[in-house]
């Protein structure tokens, strides 16, 4: 039910009627409350100040598509009545769909606020090769200048500096110092 005021009243039913009343609620997947509160609107129609839930106006609905379902077909029916038992029947169609869409969507709700569908991220982090030794023409390659450039650099410069040239010219940011036997190794 919507949020209305409530109040509560005490009854005395036969023991008989309030199990069957608890029956049905299991039953309906709703509270013995609820089904008294439909009941009561059955007998009593709309009564201001109060909001019908959807199943008890689908309800309504199928009460009243019965009760012209079942009337006698008579020979003489008009189009009007056609007309009115048609708009029912379409009527009744929509909002069957309308109730079928909010149970997806409470259900969508449901399964996020127990966190079951939430998305966990799959980051992939590739294994890190590790760098071998390079030559002299493959560095030069590597950091995108001649083989004359990367010599003189090595030849003009300290270590730490060429080191730190090597880096910023690196794509892997990867400092390089020259070894003994003429091959460049990377620092780690």
């Amino acid at each position: 039910m919507a949020n209305t005021e409530r109040e509560s009243i005490n009854f005395k039913l036969p023991k008989t009627l309030t199990k069957a009343l608890r029956t049905a609620a299991r039953e309906r997947n709703t509270t013995a409350t609820d089904l008294v509160i439909q009941g009561l609107h059955h007998i009593l129609g709309q009564v201001e100040g109060t909001v019908r839930s959807v199943e008890s106006r689908l309800q309504q609905l199928e009460t009243q598509l019965n009760t012209i379902a079942n009337r006698p077909v008579e020979s003489g029916t008009d189009d009007s009545s056609k007309h009115k038992l048609l708009q029912l029947e379409q009527k009744t169609e929509a909002i069957a769909q309308r109730l079928a869409q909010l149970e997806g969507a409470l259900a969508i709700l449901s399964k996020r606020s127990n966190g079951t569908s939430r998305r966990q991220s799959y980051n992939y982090h590739p294994p890190q090769l590790e760098l071998q030794a390079y030559t002299g023409e493959n560095l030069a390659k590597r950091l995108g200048v001649s083989l004359a450039t990367l010599s003189q650099e090595q030849s003009n410069q300290t270590d730490k500096d060429f080191q730190s040239w090597c880096r910023s010219r690196d794509p892997g940011s990867v400092a390089w110092r020259r070894s003994d036997n003429g091959l460049y190794h990377p620092i780690k």
